[in-house]
């Protein structure tokens, strides 16, 4: 199984950007689906995760501004960001929960670049 990550860039503070993550391989069912961040110097944060069954968690500092949403047809996570603020910028990761015909396993995406300039 592959994450494919998509749609980070540079952007000003106030602008949105919209990410994606497909999932591709032996996939059965993904379980949870989970946008994750780092910042230089910092430790990875969880920003946004989805449940099979349509839950949603959010990190307090996205709440309002940041929507996931997940496409089940086609294996893929979004996360629409509005409002961007200095203080998101880092690289996002997406990571899957996802059960295959061998078994239940964990996978990461390889990472997409987020700047918001102030």
């Amino acid at each position: 199984v592959q994450l494919q990550a998509s749609g980070g860039g540079l952007v000003q503070a106030g602008g949105s950007l919209r990410l994606s993550c497909a999932a591709s391989g032996n996939i059965f069912k993904i379980n949870v689906m989970t946008w994750y961040r780092q910042a230089p110097g910092k430790q990875r944060e969880l920003v946004a995760a989805i449940t099979s069954g349509d839950s949603r968690n959010y990190a307090d500092s996205v709440k309002g501004r940041f929507t996931i949403s997940r496409d089940n047809a086609k294996n893929t996570v979004y996360l629409q960001m509005n409002s961007l603020k200095p203080e998101d910028a880092g690289v996002y990761y997406c990571y899957a929960v996802v059960v295959s015909s061998t078994g239940g396993y964990h996978y990461w995406g390889q990472g997409t670049q987020v700047t918001v300039s102030s």
